[in-house]
This record gives C-alpha cells, sequence and structure tokens, in this order.
C-alpha cells in the first residue's frame, strides 16, 4: 500500500459515538486511509446501553479499524461522565502524545423518539426530553471540552461535528422540540468552534450524512439487510435515495486529508456534496445526494431518486 492510499498515516483521531452508524464508518475509513483511531461508545461485549442493541459493540469497531489497515483502539466510554472523558483523553496523550482529528458524533436517542413527533412539547415526557438533550448536545461539549486542549497543540487539527441535516436543511422545524434542539446544536457547535480555534490553525466543520441505512434503520425500521435493502423501497418510496454509512465516512476520510481543509471552516457539509467535491462514491459507485432530492420532494415537486444516484 502506498503512501498516496495511506493519506492518514501518522495521525491521531478520536471518533466519539462509534458504536455504530456512522461513527463506526467514519472510524474504520480514517483506519483505512492509515490513521490510528481511538473509538469510544458505551455498548461492549459484556453491557448493553440504554439503546438496547447487542448486536453492535465497541470492541467490534476496534477490530474493524485495525481490519481496514488502520490502528483501532476501543475505550468504553460514556460521554456524559467528565472523569471518563478526562481519562480518555489523557490516554490519547499519555500513548501518542497528540490528536489530530475529533469526530463528536455521541448521539443514542433514538429509543427517546417512539410516537413524539405527533406530540406538542407539553405532551412530552419531559425527562426524556432533556435526556436526549444531554445525549446530543451535552456530551459533545463534554468530549470537545477536554479533547481541545490536545488538538491544538499541534497545527492542522479537524474536528467534526455529527448532525442530522445542514444549516440549510435544518432551518425548517424537525417536527419535534427536543430534536430539532439536538439536531440544530452541532451546527452552531462547529460555527462555535471555528471561532473558537482561530489561532490554532484548526479546522471545526458539522457533517451530516442523507438518508442513512444504519443497522437499526435496515433491520428495526425496514426489516431488511443490506444485502436486500431496495426491498424496504416498498414501505417508503424515499428509501431510494438511501445511503449506506460507508458513504459519510469516506467523505470524512477525504475530508481530513484535504490539505486546504480550512476553506470549510465553520460551514455545514453533507455527504452528497462532499462527494462530489472529493470524487467519492458509496459502495455500489453511486453518489446519492439524499438532501437535494429531499428538498425537492418537501417543496412538493416530483423528484426521481435515480435522478441523485
Amino acid at each position: 500500500m502506498t503512501e498516496q492510499d495511506r493519506p492518514l498515516a501518522g495521525r491521531i483521531a478520536l471518533v466519539a459515538g462509534a458504536t455504530r452508524g456512522a461513527g463506526r464508518a467514519m472510524a474504520v475509513e480514517l483506519g483505512r486511509a492509515g490513521a490510528t483511531v481511538y473509538v469510544t461508545g458505551r455498548t461492549t461485549r459484556s453491557r448493553v446501553s440504554e439503546v438496547g442493541r447487542t448486536t453492535e459493540t465497541i470492541e467490534e469497531t476496534g477490530e474493524l479499524v485495525t481490519a481496514a489497515g488502520g490502528e483501532g483502539v476501543a475505550v468504553p466510554t460514556d460521554h456524559l461522565e467528565q472523569d471518563q472523558v478526562r481519562a480518555l483523553v489523557d490516554r490519547i496523550d499519555r500513548e501518542r502524545g497528540r490528536l489530530d482529528i475529533l469526530v463528536n458524533d455521541v448521539w443514542g436517542a433514538d429509543h427517546l423518539l417512539d410516537v413524539a413527533f405527533a406530540r406538542k412539547l407539553w405532551e412530552l415526557d419531559l425527562k426524556e426530553g432533556l435526556r436526549m438533550l444531554r445525549l446530543g448536545v451535552e456530551t459533545h461539549v463534554v468530549t470537545s471540552y477536554f479533547a481541545l486542549p490536545l488538538l491544538i497543540r499541534n497545527p492542522g487539527g479537524l474536528v467534526v461535528e455529527v448532525t442530522d441535516g445542514t444549516a440549510e436543511t435544518n432551518s425548517a422545524y424537525r417536527e419535534q422540540f427536543f430534536y430539532d434542539l439536538a439536531k440544530y446544536a452541532p451546527l452552531r457547535m462547529a460555527l462555535g468552534l471555528a471561532e473558537e480555534l482561530k489561532g490554532s490553525d484548526c479546522t471545526a466543520v458539522c457533517v451530516s450524512p442523507g438518508f442513512l441505512r444504519s443497522e437499526a434503520m435496515l433491520d428495526t425500521h425496514f426489516e431488511v439487510t443490506e444485502e436486500n435493502w431496495r426491498d424496504g423501497i416498498a414501505k417508503d418510496p424515499h428509501f431510494a435515495i438511501s445511503e449506506t454509512p460507508t458513504y459519510l465516512g469516506r467523505c470524512v476520510a477525504a475530508l481530513a486529508a484535504d490539505p486546504e481543509r480550512h476553506r470549510w471552516n465553520g460551514r455545514s457539509l453533507d455527504s452528497g456534496g462532499l462527494a462530489k467535491e472529493y470524487g467519492v462514491t458509496d459502495v455500489d459507485g453511486s453518489q446519492p445526494d439524499s438532501w437535494a432530492y429531499i428538498g425537492r420532494v418537501t417543496a412538493g415537486e416530483e423528484a426521481d431518486a435515480a435522478d441523485y444516484r
């Protein structure tokens, strides 16, 4: 494998929230590009988080990173526990002496949604709503608080906030009060961190996948596998524009390897746009542009998903 195949060789990354989905894929693709990747999450082979899924573990993510050609280091971490996050960053500093890439992907609140999209704020469970904000917002703040002093020690660091939707697509209300706040917050975090990082030669961005075929989306919502995912189109025609987690993973790896990535500082980016910028494709060779398609559909216009792949 050539240096061109491993543009992130020697880089140290932390992907917070890498047990499954986009977090796992970003970790694996950063590893494939040569990075050493510390991966965190709450579900281990001996303990299941409140998400309740047993089929994916953080240890497995670490092994997948290594199998892809990087070095995966699994560190079970609850990012609401400040002592755990501090210990995580201290370990990275002790073992590597640097941090080049921080990906804030912690979420783990899908189980709090259920039918809540049909309810007003005052009809929701307040405890569950506040828990969603803690999981989707506080975790990112805590992680950045402890990790950024290590990241800025060397020039060229990258912070990637992850959410669902860009600043443009999140300009409309996301139907549920707490979900709307949780998904908009990372956009503001990227904007704020771009200001906070001035003078450090570091970059902060926010990225979003499109219609993501995560493990839970496949087996729980559509009762399909990656192999027969198109069967899910019968249940929801818009599933035709969906993309694998690998797509965003490849985009983030390309972004991290871009020596001119600072031009994106403070911006919100989506997989479809990044794919076009960097020539990235999904595993089937297509380039899904979910948000462009969704924008047409939301506006009440006719759109064929095939035209956006």
